[in-house]
This record gives C-alpha cells, sequence and structure tokens, in this order.
C-alpha cells in the first residue's frame, strides 16, 4: 500500500468520480483507475462501487476513508514539523474571537502582523462569533483557537487560559428606579434584576451564560429587552436610560450610575481556547505559543502594578 494510493482514493471519493479526479490530480485516467484496482487487490475488497452515475465509496471504502484521510494529515503534519524547524512555517490557522476581544491590551492585531511577518506562508483567517458556537468549533477542530468567553468551564477536550477575568456590574442612567432604590449602596443582589428590562450579550455569550444561571439561582426568569454584541453598546443602551444592562467590569458614562453584582460567582471571563486532546498543525502550535506568552506578560504587568 502507497500514501499516493491512499491520496488517489480519497480524490476519488471527494470529487465523485474519476475523470474529475484524474483532471485534479494531472494524471490520465486509465492510470489512476489501475492504481486504485492495486489497492483494491492488496486490501482484498473492493473500496469504490462504479455502478452508478456517481462513483461511491463501498461499506467497506467507507470504513477505510477516515484511515485514508488521517493518514495523509498526518504525512502533511509531518513535512509542516519539518519546515517549521528549518523556519519555512506554512498552512493555515483558523481564529474565532468575541466582538471587542481586537482591543484587548495583548494586542492582539499587532501579535498578527507580527506572526505574518515572520511566517508569510500561513494563511490566517479571523471570524467572529458567539463564545458557545466558538468553543465547540475548536473541539471539533474547525477552528485552531479561539478567544471566548466563558460561563462555566470549556467542554472537555478544549484547553484554556483566562484573558480576562472582572466582576459583573449593573449600570442605570442616574434617573432610573434602581438608582433611587439603591442610592450608594457598593453592590447590587442578583434579585434587584428581577422584573427590570436588561440589556446584556446575546445568547450563547459567556456573560450571558453567567447572567441566566444567576438568575434562575434567584428564582426568577432574566426579563431580556435589549442585546448588543460589545460591552460598550450595553452601556451606551443603558445611558439612555433603556434598561439595566450587565456588563463585565465598571464601566464610565456621563449620568450613568454602577453596581457589582454582590455574588462571587458573577464573573465576566474570556479565555484563549484551543484543541488540547487532537491534532494541531505546527502553525496553530507556533501562533498560539506566542499569544499565552503575550498573555502573561499582560498578567504580570497588572500584577506589577496592582
Amino acid at each position: 500500500m502507497e500514501l499516493r494510493q491512499l491520496h488517489y482514493f480519497v480524490t476519488v471519493v471527494d470529487e465523485g468520480g474519476f475523470t474529475r479526479a484524474a483532471e485534479r490530480l494531472h494524471l490520465a485516467q486509465p492510470g489512476l483507475s489501475a492504481q486504485i484496482r492495486r489497492l483494491e487487490r492488496e486490501l482484498g475488497h473492493p473500496l469504490l462501487d462504479r455502478s452508478g452515475r456517481a462513483v461511491r465509496p463501498t461499506e467497506v471504502g467507507e470504513a477505510v476513508l477516515p484511515y485514508a484521510r488521517a493518514a495523509l494529515a498526518a504525512v502533511d503534519g509531518v513535512r509542516q514539523a519539518v519546515e517549521e524547524f528549518t523556519g519555512l512555517l506554512r498552512g493555515r490557522v483558523a481564529i474565532g474571537m468575541v466582538p471587542g476581544t481586537l482591543g484587548h491590551p495583548m494586542d492582539l492585531i499587532g501579535l498578527l502582523a507580527a506572526f505574518h511577518e515572520r511566517h508569510p506562508r500561513v494563511e490566517i483567517t479571523l471570524t467572529e462569533d458567539t463564545s458557545d458556537r466558538m468553543l465547540e468549533a475548536v473541539r471539533r477542530g474547525e477552528l485552531d483557537l479561539a478567544v471566548a468567553g466563558l460561563a462555566e468551564e470549556p467542554p472537555p477536550g478544549v484547553g484554556h487560559q483566562v484573558v480576562i477575568d472582572e466582576p459583573l456590574g449593573a449600570a442605570v442612567a442616574a434617573g432610573h428606579e434602581l438608582a433611587a432604590a439603591h442610592g450608594g449602596r457598593g453592590a447590587l443582589p442578583v434579585a434587584a434584576l428581577a422584573g427590570h428590562p436588561l440589556i446584556t450579550l446575546p445568547r450563547g455569550a459567556g456573560v450571558r451564560g453567567v447572567l441566566e444561571r444567576l438568575c434562575a439561582q434567584a428564582g426568577f426568569r432574566p426579563r431580556v429587552a435589549f442585546e448588543a454584541a460589545t460591552p460598550r453598546a450595553l452601556v451606551d443602551l443603558a445611558a439612555r436610560g433603556l434598561g439595566v444592562a450587565v456588563v463585565p467590569g465598571r464601566p464610565t458614562a456621563e449620568g450613568l450610575r454602577v453596581w457589582r453584582l454582590d455574588d462571587p460567582r458573577a464573573r465576566g471571563r474570556v479565555a484563549l481556547a484551543w484543541r488540547s486532546d487532537g491534532p494541531v498543525s505546527p502553525a496553530a502550535r507556533a501562533l498560539l505559543g506566542r499569544l499565552r506568552t503575550a498573555v502573561a506578560r499582560v498578567d504580570a504587568a497588572r500584577a506589577a502594578e496592582g
């Protein structure tokens, strides 16, 4: 059995036939067919059903297919690992992030630009999505890395390093009834949010998950009136009297009253996440190392200031 035969087999399956596969591989179709038949003879079973208009894998072929793909991916990983150590790092890194992350002190934009300058053959893709979906995409291997909010611990198979960990607060306009009822108190009970129109991040965000869990434990369902993608937008809506914004940190705006939520579990956490129990490309490992070092430096600087 040869790796090229496995490559030919996978390509025929992906293309649904020998003609398109031969064009993609730049081979003559008779030669491609001969190599596949040689592989089938060696394995003792037909791998492809040629009886229909489209070529499909047989039952045995379906069983073999994931192993063939894994073997080809492993060989590609070996090549990339060698190139990494010879300064020829290449490949693709898919990153997901929650909106607003680019303004973090670790300077994600600068880190990506520096990485691209050093490894111009690495293709970097950047997308924004909800935290829940991104963490699941990391677990499945669809994303290499993600900067995502945490409502709880990440799913199994996902490693993480906390980037931001701030208490959650409630913010209202100065004329809001909560401002009159709670005055200058330093903390607000979660139960005080019951019945008020709330302004929060979309479902699937880490902060939203924490809020819903705290409200359920306090015996009520949150009345979400407005959703926005970034904490700054939540604050702007609250400052205009549209409800109570639940936000991480202690935001400031003219005419805004802010309290910390009186529950130690009311935290807004954002973490750098990666797949911990599956194959990760050398390019993704190299970028992950840079990002983790940057996070550690920011944490050290904050500790020194504090």
